[in-house]
């Protein structure tokens, strides 16, 4: 599912207009984005969570030259599924 086919299943579900349901949407992802830029957690009960890493800078290789780099420290989001959403993926593959 993409950004597009959220929108348009949240202006079905709840009878609203699109861009009723797109300016929901575009709402609900700035604030996530937000919290995660101002270091905070995100908890989706039943779904999952999203928390920032911090990853210390190391020393790598370019692929393509094979020349030894210097990969500086990052921040990333990383996704941890929930304990609800992993047991329903793990019931349907089990079922088919």
């Amino acid at each position: 599912m993409n950004k597009s086919e959220l929108i348009e299943r949240l202006a079905q579900k709840i009878e609203l207009g699109s861009v009723q349901a797109e300016e929901i949407v575009r709402l609900i992802i700035e604030q996530m984005r937000n919290a995660l830029i101002g270091g905070k957690r995100i908890e989706i009960r039943g779904f999952g969570s999203f928390v920032v890493k911090d990853y210390e800078s190391y020393w790598g290789r370019n692929p393509k030259t094979g020349e030894k780099i210097k990969v500086e420290s990052k921040k990333l989001p990383a996704f941890k599924v929930g304990k609800e959403l992993r047991e329903r993926l793990n019931e349907s593959s089990a079922s088919q």
